[in-house]
């Protein structure tokens, strides 16, 4: 049987950290390893150009993202990993939606809606990243979008949009063999419900716009400056913000007599995390610093994904052309 095709994406906004990592990268790594996917890892750099407005930091994000994935493990060999803006299609797909989507309906969006709500005025990028998110995931007739509970609307977004392209333009039709003849297979979520989620230093999500993250490929000079600023409750015999991250690392069995014998010794039970957190990262960073080395790497690799995503974007490209009768 031929694997089920996967995407997911991932904006190069900033320097990854450990939230990152369990939230999502790791994931993506444990899907990859399946063996049950043909996986497509994008860098939306596009997406990302509604925050990131100068060249040389774009450039650089870009760059410092490739180098992450390549680090924790995702492989050019058994994964496409490239490069939004590298591929044409994903905008001009984009286009084409724009013509049969109304701004009532992406006004149900949470981004507009959270704007709206604290009164920022919004860009048309933002307003519109739910139509170029479903061109991000119709062009490779994907069966699964690998997110979170709280953000499935992503992919509700793209089946909406598939079901209209179909019905508008295509109608639904069935070959002789019974099956419907549609231009966009409609894609599901795959809910990833063991994902945790991170608390930062602070005891809030862990989240860059906090300002209360772990570097994922920290030095453990920042290990212990970030460890020894995590926020802890006097009152309690066991520091709550130290332990949710501690369980990150090691499982609960074996933290329990840790925690045991260190009651109120809040120093002592950050030196462990201290000694967790860099036994973890160690080995990536090192990895991490390698790879820098490689002057054509990053390179290499965005080249090599331009022209495997390309090949299969732009016959999908062509099939929607040839439904709104342009080609």
């Amino acid at each position: 049987m031929s694997k089920k095709i996967l995407l997911s994406g991932v904006k190069p906004t900033g320097q990854a950290h450990i939230g990152n990592y369990f939230g999502a990268m790791k994931q993506f790594l444990d899907l990859q390893n399946s063996g049950d996917y043909q996986c497509y890892f994008m860098i939306a750099d596009y997406h990302g150009l509604n925050l990131i407005q100068n060249a040389a930091d774009m450039k650089n994000l870009i760059n410092e993202l490739t180098l992450d994935f390549l680090a924790i493990g995702l492989d050019p060999k058994k994964s496409i990993i490239f490069k939004q803006s590298d591929v044409s299609a994903h905008t001009e797909l984009a286009w084409i939606f724009d013509t049969i989507v109304t701004m009532p309906y992406l006004m149900r969006a949470h981004a507009y809606k959270d704007a709206e709500a604290k009164n920022k005025e919004l860009n048309v990028g933002t307003f519109n990243y739910p139509v170029l998110m479903a061109a991000d995931i119709l062009l490779y007739s994907t069966d699964v979008v690998p997110v979170g509970a709280d953000q499935k609307q992503h992919v509700e977004y793209a089946r909406d949009i598939a079901e209209k392209f179909n019905f508008t333009f295509c109608g639904i039709t069935k070959d002789s063999s019974n099956t419907e003849k549609t231009t966009f297979k409609i894609p599901e979520p795959l809910i990833l419900n063991n994902v945790a989620t991170v608390p930062g230093i602070d005891g809030r999500k862990m989240s860059k716009s906090y300002n209360n993250t772990i570097p994922l490929f920290a030095t453990r000079e920042q290990i212990t400056k970030a460890v020894m600023s995590i926020v802890t409750d006097s009152g309690s015999d066991i520091p709550a913000n130290v332990y949710a991250i501690h369980k990150l690392f090691k499982t609960e069995a074996e933290l329990k007599p840790l925690y045991e014998a260190s009651k109120g010794k809040y120093k002592a039970l950050k030196d462990a995390l201290i000694e967790d957190i860099d036994a973890f990262i160690k080995p990536i960073r090192e990895r991490r610093e390698q790879l820098a080395k490689d002057s054509v790497i990053v390179a290499k690799t965005l080249s090599d994904g331009a022209k495997q995503a390309n090949k299969v974007a732009q016959v999908k490209l062509e099939q929607a052309k040839i439904a709104i009768g342009v080609n």
